[in-house]
């Protein structure tokens, strides 16, 4: 069971760096009011069809996962935005990837708390392949913007103890910076959209 947000996350850009995408962009966005994220990819995409067979818990794309035939991330998903009022789009063409969006009311009772984001956005980062994945992290008028490329070109690799606890600390830095910026703000001030801060 998906216990937050970067559960959902966690699981929609796995699949896409699984799909052999070369580009994964994930925007997760806090405007005071709702908890906005979407996933994007360059990856191999999907027709129609395929699109309608992944709200099916008991689909999963041939050859996906060796030992089960299921596929729960985006009925799931599905599931807590319905349950909330929230919104959940996915938008796929052949050959030239796929974008999840899904937006949830941030004070609802049942929505997920977001969880932790620097730790999921190093999970995807540390997997193996030739792919770039690209983090823009915003709440309020305050944000950042972290990608793959860059901790590779810093660390050499992301596979050793110490590059991972390099790695970590530089994204907890970013998450915890935003934190503390947000925390100074005045209560009314206004939101922005995304941007890189």
């Amino acid at each position: 069971m998906h216990a937050t947000l970067c559960d959902y996350l966690a699981d929609i850009a796995q699949n896409a760096i699984e799909a052999g995408a070369s580009l994964v962009e994930v925007d997760v966005d806090e405007d005071g009011e709702n908890v906005k994220v979407r996933v994007g990819d360059n990856g191999k995409g999907m027709d129609a069809a395929t699109q309608a067979r992944l709200w099916d818990p008991f689909y999963s794309e041939e050859g996906k996962h060796d030992h089960r035939r299921v596929g729960l991330g985006l009925p799931l998903l599905r599931q807590v935005v319905e349950a909330t009022g929230g919104g959940l789009k996915l938008d796929s063409l052949p050959g030239k990837g796929t974008t999840v969006s899904f937006s949830l009311p941030a004070a609802h009772l049942d929505t997920p708390p977001l969880g932790d984001l620097p730790g999921t956005f190093l999970s995807l980062m540390a997997h193996d392949g030739a792919y770039d994945l690209q983090v823009r992290r915003t709440r309020g008028t305050q944000g950042y913007a972290a990608s793959r490329a860059e901790l590779l070109d810093a660390l050499g690799e992301l596979q050793t103890v110490g590059s991972l606890v390099l790695a970590r600390d530089y994204l907890r830095g970013l998450e915890t910076e935003l934190t503390n910026m947000n925390n100074e703000e005045p209560r009314n001030a206004v939101s922005g959209g995304h941007g890189e801060g």
